[in-house]
């Protein structure tokens, strides 16, 4: 093995540099440093597809009182891959993009009477069976419309190891002594749901 000492390779006018060839390795040795001031492509790795969805500002989703409902994400901030469905308020894996994913779903609860939020919970479920869930219980939990700054806001955060076509849907769940409870629309982040495919 030979070596070359020189201060700068150069390509032929107009070719591009090659170094090596397939089957190859190339080692840049302990204490060495690689310094990149141009454009770089192949190396490293970006967080997608990513998406953010959430309950749209036109206004709160009422649900049954002590019945596990799904939280209509009908509205998004981004969605790079179009992956999230509005219609059917879930997200779907999509082909060729399976791997692990962080995942943040937060739901933010109100009623139609003050003082009535017995009890609730959020859940994130995968393919319609529950994955990871928080909850609340507190008789006599402030809320009503005049109270919103105060509502009962739960949050899920997690890394799942999804495959292609898993779907995943948000659930809320509030126990009211009187009144309508409700979701929070989501004009303030108080409702949503979004993630991203991590770099492995």
């Amino acid at each position: 093995m030979g070596t070359l000492f020189v201060d700068k390779l150069d390509p032929q006018s107009g070719t591009s540099l090659e170094i090596g060839s397939s089957g190859d390795t190339i080692t840049i040795p302990s204490g060495a440093t690689i310094t990149n001031n141009g454009t770089q492509t192949g190396f490293g790795g970006t967080n997608l597809p990513a998406f953010s969805a959430y309950l749209s500002n036109n206004s709160d989703q009422s649900i049954s009182d002590s019945t596990s409902t799904k939280i209509q994400f009908d509205a998004e901030r981004f969605d790079t891959a179009g992956a999230f469905d509005t219609t059917n308020y879930k997200y779907v894996v999509p082909s060729g993009k399976a791997g692990k994913y962080l995942i943040i779903l937060e739901a933010k609860y109100t009623c139609s009477t003050a003082n009535t939020i017995i009890g609730s919970s959020i859940t994130l479920k995968v393919n319609g069976s529950d994955s990871h869930s928080t909850s609340y219980l507190g008789a006599g939990y402030i809320s009503g419309s005049q109270y919103n700054i105060l509502g009962n806001a739960l949050n899920v955060s997690c890394v799942l190891d999804l495959s292609v076509s898993d779907y995943l849907e948000g659930f809320a769940f509030i126990k009211v002594s009187s009144g309508t409870p409700k979701v929070q629309e989501g004009n303030d982040l108080a409702t949503f749901f979004q993630g991203f495919k991590l770099v492995e």
